[in-house]
């Protein structure tokens, strides 16, 4: 019994010790925690996380704000600007802006925006413009939808004489679950002064079958994947320039391929 209470008596003298050091107690506080936590997420079949209210707004960057981090479209002011496909968000440096519908379409959601620039109506596939009537032709987010993307291409380098295409990635198309639902046909690989489409199949529109992705990046709850991926455009866009020509490859399902460089009279006449 006398060596019970001297044992209890030292165990005191420890816990008092701890109690009265606050940094001594935080580290076996931590210490428990962390081996609690070990011990339960072998035991229970699921995980409770506690996310941090965000602070601010969403850190959601519009095409242009992005696009100034990795282009220089060099535009004088007075250039000529074609924008193909404004849709609701016209090109600040557009002096034209070129769109199928005045009003919205399976492939265009948001109401048609002018800011007080020249509208004009036509078809991507044969633009109502003359040979090199532009400086600079903008294309952004558009070619995706395109039927016959090397014919849209053709065009677009007989009317302009340089110019700038974004379109998205596949990855992005396929984590985000849209592809389908805002009618993607291709997905768009640049390399060099070449641009290859690829013609989507059914499973690639698929993709990954889930929201998860898309709630998570613009969810009310702070994720360091929303950084991640706002601050990194350029991995999820297809970003490419291109001044008098380029090379375009259409690969389909089929396995036919067609290009540009099937007719080099046709790259020709658009230098």
């Amino acid at each position: 019994m006398l060596v019970f209470l001297v044992l209890m008596k030292k165990m005191a003298r420890k816990l008092y010790t701890l109690l009265s050091n606050p940094i001594t107690l935080v580290v076996v506080i931590t210490n428990v925690a962390r081996k609690l936590r070990s011990f339960l997420s072998n035991r229970i079949p699921f995980r409770i996380e506690i996310l941090k209210a965000r602070s601010g707004p969403l850190p959601i960057l519009d095409r242009f704000t992005y696009q100034k981090r990795y282009v220089n479209f060099s535009i004088s002011p007075d250039d000529c600007v074609l924008d193909m496909g404004s849709g609701g968000y016209p090109f600040p440096h557009a002096t034209v802006l070129l769109e199928r519908y005045l009003e919205t379409s399976k492939h265009r959601c948001e109401k048609l925006v002018t800011d007080g620039k020249s509208l004009v109506l036509g078809d991507i596939h044969s633009l109502p413009f003359p040979d090199k009537r532009f400086d600079f032709v903008y294309c952004s987010h558009v070619l995706e939808h395109a039927e016959d993307p090397l014919k849209v291409c053709m065009e677009i380098m007989r009317v302009g004489k340089r110019g700038y295409i974004e379109t998205p990635t596949q990855g992005k198309d396929a984590l985000f679950v849209w592809a389908r639902d805002v009618m993607h046909k291709w997905h768009i690989v640049a390399i060099g002064r070449n641009l290859c489409f690829f013609e989507y199949s059914q499973r690639q529109l698929d993709g990954i079958g889930s929201l998860a992705w898309k709630n998570l990046i613009f969810g009310s709850r702070y994720d360091p994947l929303q950084k991640a991926f706002w601050e990194n455009q350029d991995l999820f866009n297809v970003m490419f320039n291109w001044c008098h020509s380029f090379d375009v490859f259409v690969f389909y399902l089929d396995g036919t391929v067609k290009s540009t460089l099937d007719n080099p009279t046709l790259t020709n006449e658009s230098k």
